[in-house]
């Protein structure tokens, strides 16, 4: 089912100087000279299409750096005058909607912490009816689509139609590479529900450090994703926050020219007839699988009734390892990823628990 939100193209709100969009500036303005200067060099690049940078600066636990405050927009101002870039800020309460909008301020966003709480959206909604100004929302910091959507509708319904989305990844209690897990099945499912919403993927904050910035950018602009929000400070080693995933504006530069730009569709005849031949293909094994999927579960009702008439619990640990060790091991030979054939597994199990429970609660048939 689609999502019916009243959404302007981003064209109609950003101007692209350099393809592909690129927001970008420090994690913090720290300083009126840092910030300027920062901004001088990303216009010098000529890729930069908005300078971002932060002035509120909501942090896990009090006594670090909050943020400058309300000064930063005079200074966001200056740079925005000096380069003429459009600048964006975080905002978090009705007081910083208010702020930001006196100031000049060209587009907002509404970060991690604040999507994942509706009162808070809410009232940055409130304050925002009556307003013609873009707003960006970043997913929320737990993986939950629903809070993501509701934030999005929260801020079209007071009247927000230039509005896009910010894919800045997941907070996770599994250790990996990142510092946040992209979980890019999330951005996936908003984007079906919602084609005509723009989406800007944040490397920065997906990575938590700039060595990956370069392949977590490439695989957001493969996935069709509008634009990149990268974080750039003129000396990332002094940086207040989030040092490690800064880059300077001349690696920024460097690390957008490595970038492939592809396109979404091809108006070549014989790719679209090739690519037709091999999606039917591609059908007809789905119809395959579905079918013997449909088959599966007929036998699994059938060992339902069997356990029940024999007063045998649903679930018998031995035959579930046995199940997972040799499939996956299968996979593997057919070069399936074992995480992959697992959730396919986990899958299959659940809905054959989920039939066995559901036989379990009835009376065998009197013949």
């Amino acid at each position: 089912m689609k999502l019916n939100l009243n959404i302007q193209p981003l064209s109609s709100w950003v101007k692209v100087t350099h393809e592909p969009l690129i927001i970008s500036g420090p994690c913090s303005a720290e300083t009126e000279e840092q910030l300027v200067a920062t901004a001088h060099l990303l216009k010098a690049t000529g890729k930069v299409s908005v300078l971002r940078a932060g002035i509120w600066k909501p942090r896990t636990r009090p006594g670090e750096f909050e943020g400058i405050g309300s000064i930063g927009l005079q200074w966001l101002n200056r740079a925005k005058q000096e380069t003429g870039l459009p600048i964006a800020v975080e905002v978090a309460t009705a007081k910083h909607v208010e702020e930001a909008l006196a100031a000049g301020v060209d587009i907002l966003w509404i970060g991690a912490r604040s999507t994942v709480n509706p009162f808070t959206v809410q009232e940055i909604a409130d304050a925002l009816k009556g307003v013609d100004i873009p707003v960006m929302v970043k997913n929320p910091i737990n993986p939950d689509l629903s809070l993501w959507i509701g934030a999005l509708e929260r801020i079209n319904q007071a009247g927000i139609t230039k509005l896009a989305a910010i894919h800045r990844g997941f907070s996770s209690f599994e250790k990996s590479a990142f510092r946040n897990e992209p979980m890019w099945d999330l951005a996936i499912s908003l984007k079906t529900l919602v084609p005509d919403l723009p989406i800007i993927n944040d490397p920065s904050h997906i990575c938590g450090n700039r060595e990956l910035l370069p392949f977590i950018s490439q695989k957001a602009l493969d996935l069709d994703m509008q634009g990149l929000m990268i974080e750039s400070h003129i000396d990332p080693s002094v940086a207040w926050t989030d040092a490690k995933q800064q880059v300077t504006p001349s690696a920024l530069s460097e690390m957008i020219d490595g970038f492939v730009l592809r396109k979404p569709e091809s108006k070549n005849p014989e790719f679209t007839d090739k690519l037709a031949s091999l999606r039917e293909k591609i059908d007809k094994l789905d119809d395959q699988i579905f079918t013997k999927l449909g088959e599966r579960m007929k036998i699994v009702e059938q060992i339902g009734e069997f356990k029940r008439d024999n007063d045998v619990t649903i679930l018998q640990v031995s035959r579930w390892d046995e199940i997972l060790h040799k499939r996956t091991a299968y996979g593997s030979v057919l070069k399936l990823e074992k995480e992959f054939t697992e959730k396919i597994l986990e899958l299959i199990h659940s809905e054959s628990i989920r039939k066995q429970t559901a036989i379990m609660n009835t009376k065998a048939t009197l013949s």
